[in-house]
């Protein structure tokens, strides 16, 4: 299915200034007067021109006066459904409590405004036998601000008690790789506390440009959004979160190295952002400047054709969560899982000249 969600709605707030009514700035009358409104969200609401006083776009520091005719125009997000499809899945493991599963490049976790269908969560629906279509969000908009247009639908899948399975943590669309689902309520927020407290081993494996230098490291910075683009994040030295990964290069070809990758900490896009930050970028990241053959001073025409092919072959972030390790939630059983990457991948390795360690096979 291709569906995409319907455009934001507009609603109409009006709020007549009553009689006796004293003089008070815009801003704060509106936060008063709409149930859930934060100020913040008001006062970008009125700058924006959404906010008009008897027809009028006002400052936020105008004051009102009684007989005064204030409207508030604000979009509200359309409801969101889970809809369960027909979607194969590559099970490792499953039992009455959790499945692990091995998620393919371009699979999206969870359902946004803007891919509604063909998520992992629809099909993992289907595949622990839901098909009725699950309301995700009427509960939520009774209770928000009016004037917030972003739902992180994230947060609402990992703290639903309705919403079966539960998404515990997430891979990037085009990374590939095992995850852990639960498939009872009670057991979402134990495996998301083992995340959250950093007892989950999980490693990867990803080709990165060029010859990286050192055997092991460990890299330890802040990331924080990219002040130039939002939707990317950069090493930050003052602002952010702090972000641990920890590195081997474990095979080096003449223009590309492959690496194994621990995570001390989960933070969004962080292998990516630190091995961009080194110089080295993750073969096919886009969003990162791994798109570009790197060090091509360094080519001859053989290796400059065969990175083509590369990049041909990885349209997106050479980069798979090998390996994932968890306690059971319910029988306290350690649990670890190793998978390969898909052909395509490897096929990259053959041509960067990159060998795979036989104990990772």
């Amino acid at each position: 299915m291709n569906e995409q969600y319907p455009e934001y709605i507009e609603s109409t707030v009006e709020l007549p200034v009553a009689i006796g009514q004293s003089s008070e700035r815009l801003d704060i009358y509106i936060t008063n007067a709409i149930a859930h409104a934060t100020r913040n969200k008001v006062q970008i609401a009125i700058d924006n021109g959404s906010v008009t006083v008897n027809g009028d776009i006002k400052k936020t520091s105008y004051k009102i006066k009684p007989g005064d005719s204030i409207i508030c125009r604000f979009l509200r997000p359309p409801q969101l459904e889970l809809v369960p499809e027909d979607i194969p899945l590559e099970v490792v493991y499953e039992d009455d409590d959790i499945l692990v599963i091995i998620k393919p490049t371009g699979l999206v976790v969870h359902p946004g405004f803007g891919n509604r269908y063909g998520t992992l969560v629809n099909a993992v629906l289907w595949h622990t036998g839901i098909r009725e279509p699950i309301s995700l969000l009427a509960d939520q908009q009774d209770d928000a601000d009016p004037f917030e247009q972003e739902i992180n639908i994230e947060e609402i899948l990992t703290r639903s008690s309705i919403i079966r399975p539960g998404i515990v943590h997430r891979l990037d669309k085009d990374t590939s790789g095992l995850m852990v689902i639960s498939k009872k309520p009670e057991w979402t927020h134990v495996l998301s506390k083992q995340f959250a407290d950093r007892t989950v081993q999980r490693e990867y494996i990803a080709i990165a440009w060029g010859k990286v230098k050192a055997d092991h490291d460990i890299i330890e910075t802040f990331i924080a959004p990219s002040p130039r683009n939002r939707k990317v994040f950069a090493v930050s030295k003052r602002d952010g979160k702090l972000a641990k990964t920890e590195y081997w290069t474990i095979s080096r070809g003449e223009y590309a190295s492959l690496l194994r990758l621990k995570l001390h900490t989960g933070r969004t896009h962080q292998i990516r952002v630190h091995c961009s930050n080194m110089h080295h970028p993750l073969i096919g990241d886009v969003s990162y400047g791994g798109d570009k053959i790197a060090y091509t001073g360094m080519m001859n025409s053989f290796n400059k054709s065969a990175a083509h092919r590369i990049l041909q072959l990885m349209p997106h972030q050479a980069l798979h969560a090998r390996v994932l390790g968890f306690t059971h939630p319910r029988t306290g059983e350690n649990l670890l899982f190793t998978s390969l990457p898909d052909q395509n991948f490897l096929q990259a390795m053959k041509l960067a000249c990159l060998e795979f360690p036989e104990s990772f096979l």
